[in-house]
């Protein structure tokens, strides 16, 4: 899938305020400085669709872009660690907790990853809660081009074996690169693949 039209509709806390769910929609989510705007700006051809930042916690609000007329592209805030007080990351992790579980069209939840990084327990814990939620969500490891091929292939194995200490079958995963560009194809011939109804 190429992406042609990428056009910023609204921000918002509140579900209810959300673009009507007539579409497929697919949300972005991760820790902070994942690398989230760098991701969905290279997957878009867009440089400054999504708000980059150096400092954790930037997106505060449930951000939806429509994509070729088609589909949804939500960037959330991220979770974890973030330069704000506590009472303001609950807010937000209700937000997206109330986004996640109640609305109807989320397609896919794609979790993203630093690839740099050993497993992480609030990464961890926030998977397990989806697939208890039943939510559907894959997973995008991010920032490969900072590791050697064979790093990368070792902390990927890590991750795996970590995983399956909970998780009868890995969820679906990508290997990403917002500098490279590499794994884009992959990712949104996968949302292609969704948004396409089986006969």
């Amino acid at each position: 899938m190429e992406i042609k039209d990428a056009i910023f509709i609204t921000s918002n806390s509140d579900i209810k305020k959300c673009p009507p769910p007539n579409k497929p929609e697919y949300a972005f989510i991760g820790r902070s400085n994942v690398g989230k705007s760098s991701l969905i700006n290279r997957l878009t051809n867009k440089k400054s669709l999504a708000k980059i930042s150096g400092k954790p916690g930037k997106t505060r609000l449930i951000n939806h872009f429509l994509i070729n007329k088609e589909w949804y592209l939500v960037d959330l805030p991220g979770y974890g660690y973030a330069e704000v007080p506590k009472n303001e990351r609950l807010k937000w992790e209700q937000m997206i907790k109330r986004y996640i579980l109640q609305r109807e069209n989320l397609y896919c939840l794609f979790v993203l990853i630093d690839a740099r990084h050993e497993a992480q327990k609030v990464d961890l814990d926030f998977m397990e809660w989806l697939g208890i939620s039943q939510i559907p969500f894959a997973i995008v490891f991010t920032k490969i081009d900072k590791l050697r091929q064979e790093e990368l292939e070792i902390n990927l194995k890590k991750y795996e074996e970590k995983l399956f200490e909970t998780w009868e079958t890995l969820p679906v995963y990508f290997v990403t690169s917002a500098e490279t560009g590499e794994g884009g194809e992959e990712l949104l011939n996968y949302i292609e693949q969704l948004n396409t109804p089986t006969e």
